[in-house]
């Protein structure tokens, strides 16, 4: 049983639609696939409609959190969208984002880059607005290679000359907020280093006292020592660990798939969420 539970769609910042992304998620052979959009749940309705026979949905986002400084995502799976708290929290999160991704375009156009704001709507498109389109932005223009390239302190990493902070949650309540909605929260990537600063792993301790139920270990942006530190971290503590491919398309280089969540892993999130179930696929569109 192949299992991806953290995945991208036009809904945030990855290429597929969020009905692609089902139907590729079938060809790449999985058999659980989540979608995690950034602090949205708009793509739902598409990939159920879509979601093709064989393949079950697992309905989630990733939310924008940052502690002491320090951004971090949590991902939330299988919580009541409609919950009205965290809904409000989600909503709160998304609309700053285009003021946030209109200030980086000043400050890039302040270093002498020429991005526009229009070039950054056209590739967000329908999309929730983040980081990676502006970063899309500045492939366009060649200013960097790649989408990776534009994430470090000279252009949008934490930090850098073009980074705005926008609205980001306490980590603390998201996972009250997604517990009382009836859902999982999985701290995704946390060894990330080259995204920027990392949280240290006290407050990691700190989050499973709270609440928090795994962390996200066999991941692209995790070295082998990184996933053996953090594998060790979540046995100590009792948490559980998820293996995902973070996709986003064509806009990374990884593909659905490519890590990948242990069976029992999986058996043991379903069985603790209660806000919402997955989603069977009965062959979509």
């Amino acid at each position: 049983m192949r299992i991806d539970l953290h995945c991208h769609s036009t809904a945030s910042d990855g290429t597929d639609t969020p009905a692609e992304l089902v139907r590729n998620a079938a060809a790449a052979g999985l058999d659980v696939v989540a979608l995690t959009d950034h602090d949205t749940t708009r793509g739902y309705a598409e990939a159920v409609a879509a979601l093709p026979a064989g393949l079950t949905l697992v309905t989630g986002a990733e939310l924008s959190c940052r502690i002491d400084g320090v951004s971090l995502h949590m991902l939330a799976y299988l919580f009541d969208p409609e919950e009205p708290t965290l809904l409000a929290e989600r909503e709160l999160v998304r609309d700053d984002r285009v003021p946030r991704a209109r200030g980086m375009v000043a400050k890039l156009q302040e270093l002498g880059v020429p991005v526009t704001w229009d070039q950054v709507a056209r590739i967000a498109g329908d999309g929730s607005v983040g980081r990676p389109h502006v970063a899309t932005a500045l492939v366009e223009l060649g200013v960097v290679p790649s989408v990776s390239d534009a994430f470090t302190l000279d252009w949008l990493a934490d930090g850098g000359r073009a980074y705005v902070e926008k609205h980001e949650t306490d980590p603390f309540e998201a996972i009250r907020l997604v517990k009382a909605a009836g859902g999982v929260t999985v701290f995704a990537h946390p060894g990330a280093s080259k995204r920027g600063r990392t949280v240290p792993e006290s407050a990691i301790v700190e989050m499973a006292a709270a609440g928090l139920d795994g962390i996200e270990v066999d991941h692209m942006d995790h070295d082998p020592d990184t996933r053996a530190r953090l594998r060790g971290l979540a046995a100590e503590l009792g948490l559980l660990t998820t293996g995902s491919s973070d996709y986003h398309g064509s806009r990374k280089t990884v593909a659905l798939g490519e890590y990948t969540t242990d069976p029992e892993v999986y058996g043991e999130i379903t069985r603790r969420a209660t806000g919402a179930f997955p989603v069977p696929g009965a062959g979509g569109a």
